[in-house]
């Protein structure tokens, strides 16, 4: 069968550095750190005391205060991110089939902040008996925020979770692009969402030693491809695309931002939490990406690398990238949009899919902060140019973004310039 085109008609995004797509593209496109000391909770006595938590943001702007209560916050972030992108998508709902409209949204822990809460409850008050609220396991499940999202808006198409760690997201994308192309639905609201800047999610990562403990300068902590990286920084938020069949977009005008065009995936079956050191399921990934985009490496003229800056991932991701290249490599830009937003785990593919597209769309590459020229790895390449402290301009015809999470999954979705 003739497999149908898909393309990027709304964008929503609640991140760090912004909390729409428009503050969060230009706080990126300018080298805005959203690392600060954390303020959900004391963490004076963490080895890690600071984050990227989402700035100003007023949930009860969006959902009423006695919904929001029986919402976890991963899921209050990702309906925000789904009603911006659904409002800037620009569908007539009144007009629209909603049978034929699916919602699938990754997280890749979930509810963190509610078992934490309704668990050291019972803990406290083992005496009186069990007590716990109603809407404990509504609000945990990983699955909810797909669920609220077309409960919203009535979308009666494809519904569910993907859940694969940082690759949670980039998973969500896919499956709704091969949905879309094999003529399942004609729209999908997809993305991800986290909010485990919590006791448990700080400290969970902390004994594991995945997290900088720069505590003295938390803005210039996450610094990928540098020699002094000493872990990632935790970030919280949501991403989310609406992804559409082109002829269903053409026919009622919608703006396009940009079409997408593969999808790959891939395991390391390596370590439950080490990247390959060779970078086997990267190489993977991206190549099956590109076959399935029908593209050679030539192709491609930016990446949004995983870049997590921890010491063992970003060499690995770099020597992947040169094996998968080749010369191609030292012709393409590379940038870690999480030297900015830290590491928004299970949210991390769609916001950085979401600056993907925008890279496309608006032909600049955000860059890596935070490097130093006499800061460098003698295991990096730095021939290979990693977009470092300054965005470029440069013509984007298509770009890849890769995400690779705990357990070795690996997924990766590509983006072009739409033409007719």
């Amino acid at each position: 069968m003739e497999l149908k085109r898909v393309v990027v008609t709304g964008l929503g995004a609640v991140t760090p550095v912004g909390n729409n797509p428009e503050e969060t593209w230009n706080s990126l496109v300018n080298g805005v750190s959203g690392a600060a000391p954390i303020t959900s909770f004391d963490a004076s006595k963490f080895k890690t005391q600071f984050a990227c938590e989402v700035k100003g943001l007023n949930i009860n702007d969006y959902i009423d205060r006695k919904e929001a209560r029986k919402m976890d916050r991963y899921t209050q972030l990702a309906i925000i991110s789904a009603m911006q992108a659904v409002k800037d998508s620009g569908m007539n709902l009144e007009e629209e089939d909603k049978t034929r409209i699916g919602v699938i949204y990754g997280v890749g822990i979930g509810g963190i902040k509610t078992f934490e809460e309704e668990v050291g409850y019972w803990a406290q008050h083992q005496e009186n008996g069990p007590k716990f609220n109603p809407f404990f396991i509504p609000k945990m499940i990983a699955d909810i925020a797909a669920g609220h999202i077309s409960i919203m808006y009535g979308f009666h198409g494809p519904n569910y979770a993907t859940t694969s760690a940082c690759a949670s997201s980039t998973n969500a994308l896919a499956d709704a692009f091969n949905l879309i192309r094999l003529g399942k639905a004609n729209v999908i609201v997809s993305g991800g969402a986290e909010a485990a800047i919590t006791v448990s999610g700080v400290g969970g990562f902390t004994a594991m030693h995945a997290l900088s403990t720069r505590n003295d300068d938390p803005q210039h902590a996450s610094r990928p491809f540098s020699a002094s990286r000493d872990g990632f920084v935790m970030g919280e938020g949501a991403g989310c695309l609406v992804l559409e069949e082109l002829e269903h977009a053409k026919a009622r005008g919608a703006k396009i931002y940009a079409e997408m065009v593969g999808a790959g995936m891939s395991a390391d079956a390596h370590h439950i939490t080490a990247s390959h050191p060779e970078g086997l399921g990267a190489c993977l990934v991206m190549r099956n990406a590109l076959e399935d985009a029908g593209m050679k490496p030539e192709d491609i003229d930016y990446i949004n690398v995983h870049g997590t800056s921890t010491p063992v991932g970003d060499i690995s991701e770099a020597k992947a990238i040169k094996q998968v290249f080749g010369d191609a490599a030292y012709k393409l830009n590379i940038s870690s949009t999480k030297s900015m937003t830290g590491h928004l785990l299970g949210a991390a593919g769609a916001v950085e899919a979401l600056a993907t597209v925008l890279a496309v769309s608006n032909d600049i590459v955000p860059p890596t902060i935070n490097h130093e020229d006499d800061d460098r790895d003698p295991e990096i390449d730095y021939d290979l140019n990693y977009t470092f402290n300054k965005a470029q301009k440069r013509e984007v015809r298509a770009a890849l973004s890769n995400t690779f999470g705990f357990g070795g999954h690996n997924a990766c979705v590509i983006f072009k310039k739409y033409a007719e």
